[in-house]
């Protein structure tokens, strides 16, 4: 399958790289089918999360250890079902990136990560009520 993206150019997408996310993303909900690739040149440090239901929809996401964050997170059974999750070890946890304007320090949604099941292929977004945390030095 093939997808115009206006900002990566024509992609060739494989049926075995499409990760599903029945729900969609929050503000997202009909985007439901994603690829991820790593730009060409760049250092791994992020993922581009690229809707296939919106070529005008990608997310730049990174692994929260990036900002010295990881999570415990506990699931539902409606989740797990969702997730198709069977061996925990399976799934990683990942957080959109978002810059506001070219000067703006890069930010990640820590109160929103995606929970991926790589070997099902499938995602949620996780959306805390409310999360407690602190980065930086105590």
């Amino acid at each position: 399958m093939n997808i115009e993206s206006p900002r990566f150019g024509t992609l060739t997408v494989e049926p075995s790289r499409i990760i599903e996310f029945p729900r969609g993303l929050a503000g997202f909900e009909d985007c439901r089918r994603f690829t991820l690739f790593h730009p060409e040149g760049e250092v791994l440090r992020y993922f581009i999360l690229q809707s296939l239901d919106d070529p005008a929809v990608a997310f730049h996401i990174t692994d929260p250890a990036q900002f010295d964050f990881g999570y415990e997170i506990t699931l539902s059974d409606e989740e797990i079902a969702e997730l198709q999750l069977t061996d925990p070890s399976t799934a990683v946890v990942v957080v959109i990136l978002a810059k506001e304007g070219d000067s703006a320090p890069l930010r990640a949604n820590l109160n929103a990560p995606l929970i991926i099941n790589l070997d099902a292929r499938r995602g949620l977004q996780h959306v805390f009520s409310r999360l407690n945390y602190s980065v930086g030095p105590a």
